[in-house]
């Protein structure tokens, strides 16, 4: 405030200056006649300049007055300003002697200054109006630079307490003075040197000091000016725990260190309002890469601007490690600043992997190939200081005749618990706050403890670290009371190491089921290894990732005492709990992948409970995430009733269905081979494809769109709109890159698979467009038509490189083969035609069957071709030569589609005669029939060869055949104000509200809905009718309603 007062002193002071210079002006105006043009001149830039230093006080009286202070530029040219009116003050006070003055009065008055004299201190004033002006419009520049900021660090997403200096990082270790003086020392020449890399990695094993290192090369480079951002990973810290807010929490600290990226940031996000929950890539390219080359530096300022990323090996997802580091990687092509990348991580095989994928383009250290001696010294130098500091604490805290004595512990205790350290200085710093836990015992005492494991032969450092602190838990206690003891360990500590996100004592005793206070107890005498905070509603969290690992470690599980299986630890109690809650905030597709990762980390022992259970917890996520997603509370109603009987979900959470269901519904006994049901069309759906890559799902409709779903957890990602007309084909190109749809329009459209924009509208078919396919190198488009024709289009450019004519009929299908040599063409003229793909000359023609070809489809390997056929017939060609290879009979209707095995070993075909038949393509011969209850149009295997995907949902093969899916039937009924027990849309209704959730195999049409006084019968297309009947329930205070769910039957 000093500084603004300063600032408005000066800014007064030099008004009153160009006052007094006008003053003196307008007196040497009226009584100097030979010079009044210089005079009028030099009064009116004094004037305007005092206007301007008028607007500057004003701003000094405003809101804007702390910013002002911050312009050195403007102080600067007040200055300037003060010194050249001093000057010309000085020149033009009046020096005619008083003799003078008092015979003529001011007519004695003489101008002191020639012409060019004015010329020069115009020029000189003229220059301090311009530079106040200046600095206040970059004053203004820099306020509309933080209003763009503001708007920006608004919208954008960032993780929590992910930052070196947030409050969660706050009390963690520094490198102590003196330690680590060669490695900073080298980190700080790579961060200078322009010539170097721009990834330094240090790498070393668990406890080796990382974290430590991070913070305190984070915090040089703050001091120094030269840092960017900062992300401390952290396994089980919620956000920091995974990279989903990783680029957007970069993206924000750069913006706060370079205000000029706010501007490029905020029209990204506006042209892009859900960058923030796109791919890793695109946030990257769009929200720092792109901002960052748009920016313009001084050439001058040549340090570089370094982004620390802790603990990178936390991150939850292998792929995402590999994607952060390839992005890292292209910071190199960025010459308006220089940005590096510190990062640390334990030697973990995905992020070797990642550097490989980047030619290993990094400079690098590991932590335990330094030279044993520095290590020794350095962990020496931390534990001499740290045990002076407890033993002078400890010595204020007692009676003389208990202090410690001031040579403690000694030299030769420091080298021996140094000895026992290296190379971990986790041991180090457990060690000390072991010792200084004054609830475990006395300094000495605690010491002794620690160093009785000095002889023992220890399988790990570890043990040497986390042993004393544990085998105090179970000083002076029965073998009973030892059991109960391990057994209560195991369940409160358990369940801290493995939370994904940690939770207070309060929070854990209900999670847990104990009393008020329990957690708190068992957590009294680890303080050690655990940050306990001494409020019960604040989370408890671990000190090291070590300790987690210490207790889950297989290894261990014979010879520790404490050892945690990691699988039981988890608890299912709460498992509709936390559904709930991560449907009310938006999140409950992630579970998905949380159950995944669950299932990962348990052998796969089928007669394993826990994975029983998270099997069937999946299924029940993805069954019914679409309507737990609107209306949470549905899981406890709809969910749990319309589970399979046999459900494990269903049966431990029996209690939780409503009461007013009186009577559930017969619903089936196990889960069905329907993984998952994706709704938001709004006609019929023509065509599904899955990319390549297996992460992405796009389904085509009669309502004009095609939609983009994420293939894990069935998340909306797209919806394309564009055609005219309806969607009847859709196929990815083999890189996953493109999408391309074919309409009724006549059009074909590809799209941008990853960004949902469209690429190339491929015009020139003269009727509807009914196929699309692209070769395997994705070069090349074929699109079939009505139109008789089949075109060739390249994909990079959108022209039109082949018309293929020869049919006599329209054509209803194309393939090509998987070396991109061959496409085949199917029609309704009864033939199929092969063609060379590159020069489009006609190879084959293909004659046999006796209707209309519905679909070809090529082997993996290129050698057969398969064609299907309303002559209900599935026929095998042999590509090189033409020759019929197999007929196969057995579809009792046409048949519609037809696919490959990506081993080429199997061929699978559909038909309306509500079948798919998988044949062996080496004999013929029929391996299975599956029966399914609705009309597949497309069919195709995935990568795994384990699930045929088809229109009406998947087919899950294995070893003992195909299970039969239900398949997803049309809404019905419309929500209109009524009484009473109804149906409307996906609801049964009570007196026009939502009560009932139906799951999409049990919906009608509501030319199949009969209503009898108050019974309501569904007939679904599945061939299903549901029976749903009310009773009136007395209640105490009046009247209530109960529905019964009678039983389900074939129709």
């Amino acid at each position: 405030m000093a500084e603004v007062l300063g600032l408005a002193s000066s800014v007064i002071t030099v008004i009153d200056l160009s006052a007094k210079v006008a003053s003196y002006c307008s007196e040497y105006y009226a009584n100097v006649k030979n010079a009044r043009d210089d005079i009028g001149r030099l009064q009116r830039e004094t004037q305007g300049l005092q206007a301007t230093l008028e607007r500057v006080r004003s701003l000094c009286d405003g809101p804007n007055c702390v910013k002002l202070q911050e312009s050195q530029s403007l102080r600067d040219a007040v200055k300037n300003c003060k010194k050249q009116l001093d000057q010309l003050e000085t020149k033009l006070e009046p020096r005619t002697t008083k003799k003078l003055m008092s015979r003529y009065g001011m007519r004695a008055l003489r101008w002191p200054l020639k012409s060019k004299e004015v010329d020069g201190i115009m020029k000189k004033l003229g220059n301090c109006k311009h530079n106040i002006s200046f600095s206040l419009q970059v004053d203004q520049e820099v306020q509309i630079l933080n209003i763009h900021q503001k708007i920006v660090l608004d919208k954008l997403r960032s993780a929590n307490n992910a930052e070196f200096d947030s409050h969660d990082e706050e009390h963690n270790a520094r490198c102590y003075q003196g330690t680590r003086v060669e490695l900073l020392r080298q980190v700080d020449t790579w961060a200078s040197n322009r010539g170097s890399e721009r990834i330094f990695w240090l790498n070393g094993m668990a406890g080796t000091g990382k974290s430590t290192i991070s913070r305190t090369v984070a915090q040089t480079f703050a001091d120094k000016g030269d840092l960017g951002a900062s992300f401390f990973f952290k396994r089980g810290e919620g956000d920091r725990g995974h990279a989903g807010m990783f680029i957007t929490t970069i993206a924000t600290q750069l913006i706060q260190k370079l205000p000029y990226l706010a501007v490029h940031v905020q029209n990204a996000m506006e042209a892009d309002p859900g960058i923030s929950k796109k791919a890793l890539k695109q946030q990257f390219d769009t929200l720092v890469l792109q901002p960052l080359g748009k920016i313009r530096t001084h050439s001058q300022k040549s340090s570089s601007i370094v982004i620390v990323i802790d603990a990178l090996d936390e991150c939850d997802r292998e792929e995402d490690i590999r994607t952060i580091l390839r992005l890292f990687s292209k910071v190199k092509h960025i010459t308006s600043i220089q940005i590096k990348f510190f990062l640390t991580s334990r030697p973990e095989l995905p992020i070797r992997l990642g550097f490989e994928d980047i030619s290993s383009k990094y400079e690098g250290l590991a932590l335990h190939q330094i030279p044993e001696p520095i290590i020794k010294e350095d962990i020496s130098a931390f534990l001499e200081h740290q045990l002076a500091m407890i033993r002078e604490d400890y010595n204020k805290s007692v009676a003389q005749n208990r202090q410690l004595p001031a040579y403690w512990p000694g030299h030769t205790t420091i080298q021996s618990l140094v000895g026992m350290a290296i190379p971990l200085f986790i041991f180090a710093t457990t060690v000390c706050r072991f010792i200084n836990d004054r609830k475990c015992g006395q300094p000495k005492d605690q010491l002794a403890k620690v160093l009785k494991y000095e002889t023992r032969s220890q399988a790990s450092k570890l043990d040497a670290t986390y042993l004393p602190v544990l085998d105090q838990l179970l000083l002076g206690v029965t073998i009973s009371e030892r059991r109960d003891l391990v057994e209560e360990f195991r369940q409160v500590i358990g369940s801290i190491i493995i939370l994904a996100s940690p939770l207070s004592a309060t929070s854990l005793d209900r999670l847990l089921g104990v009393p008020e206070g329990t957690v708190d107890s068992r957590t009294d005498l680890l303080h050690s290894v655990l940050s306990v905070p001494s409020r019960p509603d604040h989370p408890i969290r671990l000190l090291h990732l070590s300790f987690r690992d210490f207790l889950v470690d297989t290894e261990k599980r014979e010879t520790n005492p404490f050892w945690v299986d990691e699988k039981d630890a988890h608890n299912k109690c709460h498992f509709l709990h936390w559904l709930e809650s991560l449907s009310f905030i938006g999140r409950l597709r992630e579970s998905i992948g949380m159950v995944d990762n669950l299932m990962a980390i348990i052998e796969p022992i089928k007669s394993s409970h826990i994975s029983r259970f998270l099997h069937d917890a999946k299924r029940f996520i993805l069954s019914y995430c679409s309507i737990a997603d609107l209306s949470p509370l549905q899981l406890y109603s709809s969910a749990l009733t319309f589970a399979p009987k046999k459900s494990i979900i269903r049966n431990t959470f029996q209690n939780y269905i409503p009461d007013w269901i009186v009577q559930e519904p017969n619903t089936d006994l196990e889960w069905s081979a329907v993984l998952q049901t994706l709704e938001g069309h709004g006609g019929a759906v023509s065509s599904v494809a899955f990319s390549h890559d297996s992460k992405l799902l796009a389904s085509a409709s009669d309502d004009k769109t095609v939609k983009v779903w994420d293939a894990a957890t069935g998340t909306l990602q797209q919806t394309l709109e564009g055609h005219s007309g309806s969607v009847s084909s859709i196929a990815f190109s083999h890189d996953s890159k493109l999408l391309a749809s074919a309409s009724y329009d006549k059009a074909v459209k590809v799209w941008d698979a990853a960004t949902g924009t469209l690429q190339q509208t491929l015009e020139g078919h003269s009727g509807a467009v009914f196929s699309v396919a692209f070769s395997h190198n994705s070069k090349l488009l074929a699109s079939a038509s009505d139109d008789k024709t089949v075109k060739v289009w390249d994909t990079g450019t959108g022209t039109l490189q082949q018309t293929l004519e020869g049919h006599s009929d329209w054509v209803s299908s194309i393939a090509f083969s998987h070396d991109s040599k061959l496409l085949a063409s199917a029609s309704y003229d009864k033939a199929v035609k092969v063609w060379d793909a590159a020069t489009g000359t006609l190879q084959q023609t293909l004659e046999g069957h006796s209707g209309a070809v519905i679909s070809v489809a090529f082997s993996h390997d290129s050698k057969l071709l398969a064609s299907v056929s309303d002559d209900k017939m599935v026929k095998v060609w042999d590509t090189a030569t033409g020759t019929l290879q197999q007929t196969l009979e057995g579809h009792s209707d046409r048949a519609i589609s037809v696919a490959f095995s990506h081993d080429s070993k199997l061929l699978a075909s559909a038909s309306p005669d509500k079948t798919v038949k998988v044949w062996d393509t080496a004999t013929g011969t029929l391996q299975q029939t599956l029966d399914v209850h609705g009309d597949i149009s497309t069919l195709s295997f995935d990568i795994t060869d384990s699930i045929l995907i088809t229109n009406i949902g998947c087919l899950k093969v294995n070893t003992t055949g195909f299970l039969a899916l239900p398949i997803s039937s049309q809404e019905v009924g419309g929500k209109s104000d009524r009484k009473g027990l109804g149906i409307s849309g996906h609801w049964v209704i009570w007196n026009d509200e939502n009560l009932l959730w139906l799951p999409p195999d049990l919906r009608g049409h509501n030319s199949s809905i009969s209503y009898t006084g108050s019974t309501l019968a569904i007939g679904c297309s599945t061939g299903k009718v549901l029976v749903i009947g009310k009773e009136i329930v007395a209640a105490a205070s009046g009247s209530g309603t109960g529905v019964s769910c009678d039983s389900a039957w074939q129709a």
